[in-house]
């Protein structure tokens, strides 16, 4: 059996030495270093602030004003955060700098407001739009489809029905029985069957 040959001592330190020489390599870069991820910032508000609970969506609209009249101005995301600056009944006022006056609304029943409430305002009245447009009247008037009145015909009552009468059958006299004269052939002409049977003997 041979004996195992050992690991030579001179190979031993020369990988030590290799070893050692990229460590410290690694470690004046930097890279040997763990770096710990730091976590995203979460914002605090001093005063009241709502958060996103969506109620079932993911996103909620921002609107320019308390109603669905409004144009959307933007969107938050479930457990987004804002500060909210003002509330009416059913809408809560927050601040959106994507807005162009930099606040939203946002629809009260899927948002939490936490730390406090903001001060309850008088909704502003619904917007109306700018452009009414006029509908041409020639255009309408071609598609107003009204029926034509017509006078109903009058009523003419039928003829009064006349039913036939017919006279009654005239009286016939009494015929002669047919039975009297199919019986008087029957027997005529079995005379002439033994007429004729007699004659040809």
């Amino acid at each position: 059996m041979k004996a195992r040959r050992r690991f030579p001592w001179w190979r031993r330190g020369l990988l030590a030495g290799l070893a050692a020489l990229l460590w410290a390599w690694l470690a004046a870069h930097g890279v040997a270093r763990a770096q710990t991820p730091s976590p995203l910032a979460t914002p605090t508000f001093s005063g009241p602030y709502i958060v996103v609970v969506g109620n079932g969506e993911y996103q909620i609209n921002v609107r320019a004003g308390p109603g669905i009249d409004y144009p959307a101005v933007g969107i938050l995301v479930l457990g987004q955060k804002a500060p909210a600056l003002a509330r009416t009944s059913n809408w809560v006022q927050i601040a959106y700098p994507a807005a162009p006056d930099g606040t939203g609304w946002v629809f009260a029943p899927l948002v939490r407001v936490e730390n406090g409430l903001p001060p309850q305002v008088t909704p502003p009245p619904t917007p109306t739009p700018d452009f009414i447009p006029t509908p041409d009247p020639t255009l309408v008037a071609q598609y107003q489809l009204e029926p034509t009145p017509t006078a109903l015909p009058t009523f003419t009552p039928p003829p009064s029905l006349v039913v036939p009468t017919f006279p009654p059958p005239p009286q016939t006299t009494a015929r002669f029985p047919i039975a009297v004269v199919i019986l008087s052939l029957t027997v005529l002409g079995g005379l002439g069957l033994v007429v004729s049977f007699l004659r040809e003997r």
